[in-house]
């Protein structure tokens, strides 16, 4: 499982010129689910990325989380973090999770994301979306599960 953390002040989708979810202060998170991630996985990825201390205190060194900020999430499934561009020039997805298992896993992530933030938006799986954000920094984090 892979997150695309991103420190936004307002971050939004849109989809077929509706805007479908957007936030102020927050992350703005793509997320790459595997077809071997579990729940358990996402459970640990969640925790792990809300606890994140990136935010600014009053001395201005990062050490707020997104609760003691009061920040917001905007939750994107995007499974071409999982493109394997080592062979010529067209990615493969095959590491990408089937949408049969990664759509209730991205489900599970965004209703585990709200135990810890208050508002939590989000796009829409499979779908064609448009994202805009305003990166604050910019600091952009890549949390990788296989690396906790």
């Amino acid at each position: 499982m892979k997150f695309v953390i991103q420190r936004v002040t307002s971050a939004s989708v849109t989809i077929d010129g509706q805007v479908r979810g957007s936030i102020k202060d927050g992350f703005l998170v793509l997320i790459g689910i595997a077809q071997s991630d579990t729940e358990e996985l996402a459970d640990k990825m969640v925790k792990k990325m809300c606890g994140l201390r990136i935010f600014a205190d009053a001395e201005g060194k990062t050490n707020l989380s997104l609760a003691d900020v009061g920040g917001e999430l905007l939750l994107i499934s995007q499974f071409t973090l999982y493109a394997d561009c080592k062979k010529g020039n067209r990615p493969s997805f095959i590491n990408a999770g089937k949408p049969d298992m990664a759509s209730p896993m991205y489900d599970h992530i965004i209703e585990e994301a709200k135990k810890y933030v208050p508002t939590v938006e989000r796009g829409v799986f499979g779908a064609d979306m448009r994202i805009e954000l305003v990166n604050d920094g910019p600091f952009t984090i890549v949390l990788d599960s296989r690396d906790l």
